[in-house]
């Protein structure tokens, strides 16, 4: 039996959540340059976000967590949540608005999947509320 299927289903909601959290912010850092991407650099990030943030890693046992097959474990799950963020095509309502704010804004970014466009579309929200401050 795996380590992780052995947590209860709230710890491995909150491991996923977690996962694709941290993976979101570190790809809103580095602009979601796919080529600036680097593993080590996410894993740092998302280390540090499970530590201050993630109320799963005070609930699993340190043997658990000390276990090398959670870690494999672990690597496994990010693998397969990256490939899902990555796999989600955006909205018909997220290519519109994007496509309008661009056209409007003047810029030509491109995305691929529905959380690369929820982040352009709330960049292009800031630096239109920024532009219109003046």
């Amino acid at each position: 039996m795996s380590i992780l299927s052995g947590l209860s289903h709230g710890i491995k909601i909150s491991i996923t959540r977690s996962i694709t959290t941290a993976f979101e912010q570190y790809m809103a850092n580095i602009m979601w340059e796919e080529e600036a991407y680097s593993p080590a650099d996410f894993m740092k990030e998302w280390q540090s976000y499970i530590h201050k943030h993630a109320s799963w890693y005070h609930d699993v046992p340190d043997d658990v967590k000390n276990d090398p097959r959670f870690h494999e474990e672990l690597a496994g799950k990010i693998n397969q949540v990256v490939a899902k963020i990555f796999s989600e095509e955006p909205t018909a309502e997220q290519i519109e608005t994007l496509n309008a704010q661009q056209e409007k804004l003047g810029t030509d970014y491109d995305f691929s999947c529905k959380a690369e466009a929820r982040f352009y579309i709330d960049l292009l929200n800031e630096y239109e509320k920024k532009k219109l401050k003046g």
